[in-house]
């Protein structure tokens, strides 16, 4: 088939729409089809269309349809759709209206989108794969990676706030990896460099860097307020390390309810307990690799591949 995915982040963006449209397009590619990106649908030639965001990509959602009401139509949900747009956006809203099927990142998503258009939902989680050599660990510190780009959404300086009242004796750092996407962000990230010696914010890295560091981390902390299934926490699965994540629905949706790492939105005193708990108490850290690691076959990318296989077979 022939394939386009639009998705409203920009060619040579590092965003996570981005990242998850160039990955879609290989692996679409290895199972045949033919895929273009863009970021809006301009009455390119294809036979199906995914477009990534319900609000944001709502007028090449609504100008397919009018242009192309035979093919199939496929609409990816993110965080801020399921949890915040299409709750108050009427575009956004018209969009899941539109689509024939709406592709969620983590079956908890379900749930938030209205019950007659439940039967529309289908899970395909984001795959990712570890090095064959990683970094070994730094033992001089006990290396925390934040990753994400620094937006409130994400509430990025949680984990900085939460280790400012460590104990002296206590080995934590905390590597934050991701662009600032206003210039408030970036002073608030030297500020807290200047006052917080724990805490490191390096800027953007490329794919294959992050995922070095983030293998070389003890702990990935996501913190956000809302996701709707963050690929960071696959790529921390793949690359064996434990995820301390907020108690939202898109991270519950990945790692499970019973998942024993999770801290309240917004708590900097209950995460400032766990991330001295990870660092001081072997028995739980080893807890949380082991959950990590049962989630290992969710992430293969075999397993996305025949997801995407058998869902686009289903509209053909």
């Amino acid at each position: 088939m022939r394939i386009l995915i639009v998705t409203p982040a920009p060619p040579r963006s590092r965003k996570g729409n981005r990242i998850t449209a160039l990955r879609w397009a290989s692996l679409l590619r290895d199972l045949g089809h033919r895929v273009a990106l863009a970021e809006s649908f301009v009455q390119q030639p294809c036979d199906l269309m995914i477009a990534l965001h319900a609000r944001r990509s709502a007028q090449s959602v609504r100008r397919f349809h009018e242009a192309r009401s035979e093919a199939p139509l496929l609409l990816t949900l993110t965080g801020t759709d399921l949890y915040r747009d299409i709750k108050t956006s009427r575009v956004a809203q018209q969009s899941l209206e539109l689509a024939d099927r709406l592709v969620l990142l983590q079956p908890a998503g379900v749930i938030a989108l209205p019950k007659p258009l439940q039967a529309k939902a289908r899970v395909i989680q984001q795959s990712a794969t570890g090095l064959s050599k990683p970094p070994t660990p730094l033992s001089s510190v006990f290396e925390i990676a934040v990753v994400g780009h620094l937006r409130p959404v994400k509430d990025p300086f949680r984990t900085a706030i939460a280790a400012r009242g460590l104990p002296e004796s206590s080995r934590i750092r905390i590597v934050h990896i991701g662009a600032a996407l206003s210039k408030s962000m970036a002073q608030r990230a030297r500020d807290e460099m200047d006052r917080n010696s724990r805490y490191q914010w390096i800027g953007e890295l490329s794919p294959s860097q992050t995922k070095r560091r983030l293998a070389r981390a003890r702990l990935l902390v996501l913190s956000s307020r809302l996701e709707g299934g963050a690929n960071v926490v696959s790529e921390a699965v793949a690359a064996g390390t434990p995820i301390i994540a907020s108690r939202i629905s898109g991270s519950i949706g990945l790692l499970g309810d019973d998942y024993p790492g999770y801290f309240e939105v917004g708590d900097a005193s209950e995460l400032r307990v766990m991330l001295q708990r990870a660092e001081q108490d072997q028995q739980f850290y080893a807890k949380l690799e082991r959950c990590c690691r049962r989630l290992l076959p969710l992430v293969e990318p075999r397993h996305e591949r025949e997801l995407w296989n058998r869902l686009i077979d289903e509209l053909d």
